[in-house]
């Protein structure tokens, strides 16, 4: 039994890794397919590699997050999480979330400084096939060149570091901070938020 969880995460990592780059054309995510593992013990941890797979499909599980609780979200995005944090169902956090650490492209650190939460789950052909939603009543933003991509994230953004991307395909619903000008300048908003968008130091 713990071999066949064992291959559930390893599928659900390596589909969330498959296709996804840096900041320009990455998609990644969890896959529909995989989403009913939500109920798996397996998935409210982040992944790990135990089994004998492919080496992509080994690495795709040690450097991702698949998340489905709000401790495990917490940790996935604190300083000892992973690059990428995924969450496999609308989720609820009720204390501030400090997203910390610095973290590189695939978590291979010759890569570029890159983070990414990504909040839907999509098909094979990368198609995102549903978005969720994550309530919080404030997400802090410490690493730096962090992309919020696909669902909601609903609740106040304070961002203290370079590089914060809102995607086309994302949401905040709430008001977006910025600790100085200089850092508001570096972000990239093309998707939606629905309260302010201010300096507030």
């Amino acid at each position: 039994m713990k071999v066949a969880k064992g291959l559930v995460v390893m599928g659900m990592a390596a589909a969330l890794l498959a296709g996804c780059g840096s900041n320009n054309n990455d998609n990644a995510a969890n896959t529909s397919a995989n989403a009913s593992a939500n109920t798996s013990a397996s998935a409210n941890t982040s992944a790990s590699a135990n089994t004998s797979a492919s080496a992509e499909a080994t690495d795709a599980v040690t450097t991702a997050s698949i998340v489905n609780q709000a401790d495990a979200f917490i940790s996935a995005v604190s300083d000892k999480g992973n690059w990428i944090v995924a969450i496999l169902n609308d989720l609820t956090v009720d204390q501030e979330v400090v997203v910390s650490g610095e973290f590189h492209d695939k978590g291979d650190s010759a890569n570029a400084i890159y983070r990414k939460l990504a909040l839907y789950s999509q098909d094979e052909d990368h198609n995102i096939t549903a978005t969720y939603t994550l309530t919080v009543p404030k997400l802090t933003v410490q690493s730096e060149n962090f992309k919020v991509q696909g669902g909601t994230v609903k609740g106040d953004v304070y961002v203290e570091a370079n590089g914060f991307t809102l995607d086309k395909t994302a949401t905040i619903d709430g008001n977006l901070y910025f600790k100085s000008a200089d850092l508001q300048k570096t972000a990239v908003l093309d998707g939606k938020l629905t309260g302010a968008n201010e300096v507030k130091e």
